[in-house]
């Protein structure tokens, strides 16, 4: 029927389209050749002469034969080979055109023609009555027209129930709502061009369908201590059946024993063949067009799952990302209880915006479920729990209450991590030191570890670190380490990947931060100096090779004789890229070697130091020498003593004159009283001792005194030394010298000599010392009063110059004394002047001192004479004889 309604849609479709086209064409442009249009009308359909339509005899004009035909909207009535057109075979009334074409005809230039041919209705021959079964939901009318008529209607007419004078809206009734009891109902085609309209009328007898009863099931259930029925009556499981009916089984339970036994024995069911669905069939024969009718109803022993200790895992937790591609798969695992195999409906219920309760099928197999969740309820990151609510066979009919005692559990869609946002601080860090990352602003990270992925750029240059870091409260941090970044200046941290560790999650991220690297000092130029010292001497340590560094610090050790329990720390200015510094003598204790050892330097200007390996220099504290022995001394001052008169003495030693005096005394200096400091240094370590004081005294003596006219005495008391000290104010006897220097010392019994000077110095017992200076007394013997009353004046007359000591010379004894002034002239017989002697000549030995030619000078014997001045009291010359006898 359905195939008929598409027919003679098109059909009408390709009329309408004939139609347009043979109003395009002028009539007057037909060619001869084809004929000319014309039209036709077929009312009578179930006339034998609608079958046989010659349409070559319809065409008008003189059209040549043999062309060739075409169904324009597509009837399907037309031998397209023949040109006959059997109406009878069109399913539908309407109006049809058919086109015959000739072609290869010459001079033929107009070669088709078209023959438009109304098809009337045709309503069908229907029989006296229909019966259909009251159970019959769709009856076909159609079905109520004579089925041995070789002519059916024909399609898309319409029906009307005249019994409810109500539209039949298809072809088809519900006898089941029409209910039983008997129908009019008639079908008509509508008229069309010329031809009438055409009705048929039908009835339709519904006959009452038997009633087997409607089945219901009984559930049972097969749970602990279970007791079944052992006489349960089948009947019960039917409502409304009609009696005298049969029960048949189909279980194999042979329960049923006779064609009128209605009772089974469920619990032997149950001890024989164990849980299943055991069915039986109910029979009630029907009247024609009735069939019979069954119900089957089943007894239902359904076991009870039991879920307790069961596993179940949803997989796998995604990250963000993922969610438009992720897949979910379920793993229910059986617990104690064996879960038979086979199909079961899983119920689960997924929690969160998009969660919902879902029921599955998916099979058991050996004790474990696999089954796939919809991504859809997975549309947003966050937990969701995954809670199974029940499973239970796909056969079964809930007879159990299955104990679904199986976990929840949670699948993440986790958020992924994104630290765009993220607040790094780097505080500046100097070379060979780690750089601490400090991140913040990360509340969007839940607590946990992570891996970054970061590069370096700019003075220092690296890529793709990892490195994991903790979240904790949106805070973390990293350290870069040092040796990733080796270059002073400014370095560019970029972080490019992130992972979350626990749920795998990564995400490409731009975070950039840059810090200072500063530079640390340059160790390779550095040389450390110290000199050896003396005990408690401060130790100076020179550091060269700073460069432009202006101050530092640095941390030393001392090793050897003097150690440093811990590192020493001190800060030093720089100049000229040299600085120096003091050991303190609290570290300087012991003697010997101590080696000083530069472990560390810090530039003061940016706080960035370097480790220093093997820069080190000895040096030595050597004892200091025993302060010298020494002791007091004393000195006359006219000893001129200097330092060189001390004691001890020696290169080694050095005199000071006061305690601090960092001048050393001279060995010239000349010494005064007071206090004299000497110490001792060691010629090899240069190390002088303490000093040693010492009083030195500078005694002085007095210079004698003269008294007055005290140089003054008359020779011929024969004065002596001792008799000029009495002329001093010396309480003692004064020491005489013939010099004032380097002079002979004279006993104090020497006789004093006429113009001499002697030169006497006061004397201390006590310390041993003269005066400073020489008392210088020139002697006069010429003091003589009264002298040529008081003394015997005696001139000689005679002498014998021969050597023999005794009477050798001419001396006139006492006349210095008295006439001290006196000159002596000597004259030979001749007169001639042999000599001229005075105090300072007094002695005539028997030579010439004149011009007298004499051999080697010498007098011969004989008579001489005198003559005397005597210069003083206006005593007048004397003149005399005296004999040279050799």
């Amino acid at each position: 029927m359905t195939k008929n309604i598409h027919f003679l849609f098109k059909t009408r479709i390709t009329s309408f389209i004939f139609v347009l086209l043979l109003s395009f064409y002028s009539t007057n442009n037909i060619a001869q050749c084809a004929g000319q249009d014309n039209s036709y009308t077929v009312c009578d359909i179930p006339n034998a002469s609608s079958q046989s339509i010659n349409l070559f005899s319809l065409l008008l004009g003189t059209p040549v034969p043999g062309g060739t035909w075409n169904d324009d909207d597509l009837s399907g009535g037309l031998n397209t080979t023949t040109g006959i057109l059997n109406a009878q075979v069109i399913i539908q009334s309407g109006i049809y055109n058919y086109t015959y074409t000739v072609t290869g005809v010459p001079g033929c230039t107009d070669f088709q023609s078209t023959v438009t041919v109304t098809v009337g209705g045709y309503s069908g021959a229907p029989t006296n009555f229909a019966t259909v079964c009251s159970s019959t939901g769709s009856y076909n009318l159609f079905q109520v027209f004579n089925s041995s008529s070789a002519l059916l209607p024909q399609s898309f007419g319409t029906w009307f129930n005249v019994t409810t004078n109500t539209p039949v809206n298809s072809n088809n009734i519900n006898a089941t709502a029409l209910g039983v009891g008997t129908y009019q109902f008639r079908y008509t085609i509508a008229a069309i061009g010329t031809c009438v309209q055409q009705v048929s009328n039908a009835t339709v007898t519904i006959i009452r369908a038997p009633e087997s009863g409607a089945p219901t099931n009984l559930l049972l259930c097969d749970s602990d201590n279970l007791s079944f029925p052992t006489n349960f009556d089948l009947n019960n499981l039917l409502i409304g059946e009609d009696a005298g009916g049969k029960w048949v089984e189909i279980s194999g339970t042979t329960e049923i024993t006779t064609t009128s036994d209605h009772n089974v024995n469920i619990q032997n069911i149950y001890n024989t063949f164990g849980v299943g669905s055991y069915s039986f069939i109910y029979t009630v024969n029907g009247n024609s067009p009735c069939d019979p009718k069954s119900s089957t109803v089943r007894i239902i022993i359904e076991r009870r799952l039991d879920f307790t200790g069961s596993t179940f895992i949803v997989n796998s937790d995604i990250c963000e990302n993922q969610i438009a591609t992720a897949t979910y798969s379920a793993t229910i695992t059986q617990g104690v209880q064996p879960i038979p195999n086979g199909q079961y409906n899983i119920t689960y219920q997924v929690s969160g915006p998009n969660g919902s309760t879902n029921t599955i099928i998916a099979s058991f197999n050996s004790g474990i479920c696999n089954f796939s969740i919809p991504q859809t309820f997975f549309q947003q990151v966050g937990s969701y729990n995954v809670t199974i609510t029940n499973v239970s066979s796909v056969s079964s009919q809930g007879a159990c209450t299955n104990i679904i005692n199986i976990p929840t559990d949670v699948l993440n869609v986790t958020e992924k991590p994104n630290i765009d946002n993220a607040t790094l601080v780097i505080d500046p860090i100097c070379q060979n030191q780690s750089a601490v990352v400090e991140m913040s602003n990360m509340a969007n990270l839940p607590d946990g570890n992570y891996q970054i992925t970061y590069n370096l750029s700019g003075s220092n240059t690296v890529g793709s670190q990892t490195i994991v870091i903790a979240v904790v409260g949106g805070l973390s941090n990293f350290s870069i380490p040092s040796n990733l970044i080796p270059n002073a200046g400014n370095t560019n941290i970029s972080i490019t990947n992130i992972i979350n560790l626990t749920t795998g999650c990564l995400n490409t991220v731009s975070n950039t931060k840059v810090f200072v690297v500063k530079p640390i000092p340059n160790v390779t130029t550095l040389v450390v100096s110290a000199n050896d010292v003396c005990q408690n001497q401060p130790v100076s340590v020179t550091i060269s090779g700073l460069g432009t560094l202006t101050n530092v610090i640095i941390d030393y050790n001392l090793s050897g004789a003097n150690t440093t329990p811990t590192t020493q720390t001190i800060s030093l200015i720089v100049a000229n890229g040299t600085s120096s510094f003091t050991i303190p003598q609290a570290q300087l204790l012991n003697l010997g070697l101590t080696n000083i050892s530069i472990s560390y330097i810090t530039n003061s200007g940016n706080s960035c130091g370097a480790p220093i390996s093997n820069l080190s220099d000895g040096f030595r504290i050597n004892p200091i020498p025993v302060a010298p022995t020494a002791s007091n001394r004393s000195f006359c001052k006219n000893d001129n003593a200097t330092v060189a008169n001390l004691l001890p003495s020696g290169s080694q030693y050095s005199w000071f004159n006061s305690a601090t005096s960092s001048t050393p005394l001279s060995n010239t200096t000349t010494l005064i009283s007071g206090n004299y400091y000497v110490s001792e240094t060691n010629p090899t370590t240069g190390c002088t001792s303490t000093r040693t004081m010492i009083a030195v005294t500078i005694n002085e003596v007095q210079t004698p005194i003269l008294n007055a006219n005290g140089q003054n005495f008359c020779g011929l008391d024969k004065p002596t030394l001792q008799q000029l000290s009495s002329n001093t104010n010396a309480s003692t006897t004064l020491v005489w010298f013939d010099a004032a220097a380097n002079g002979n010392q004279l006993p104090n019994t020497t006789l004093l000599q006429e113009g001499e000077t002697y030169f006497g110095f006061d004397f201390s017992s006590t310390t041993n010392c003269f005066s400073t200076n020489g008392l210088a007394v020139t002697v006069s013997l010429t003091n003589c009063i009264n002298a040529i009353t008081q003394y015997d004046f005696f001139i000689p007359d005679g002498f014998s110059p021969n050597g023999d000591g005794v009477n050798d010379t001419f001396t006139i004894p006492k006349i210095k004394f008295l006439f001290p002034n006196y000159s002596l002239e000597i004259y030979n017989r001749y007169g001639n002047l042999m000599f001229k002697g005075d105090i300072n000549a007094p002695q005539w030995d028997g030579k010439s001192t004149e011009s007298i030619n004499l051999i080697d000078g010498i007098a011969p014997n004989g008579v001489y004479f005198y003559v005397i001045n005597f210069n003083k009291d206006n005593k007048s010359p004397q003149q005399g004889r005296l004999y040279l006898n050799r």
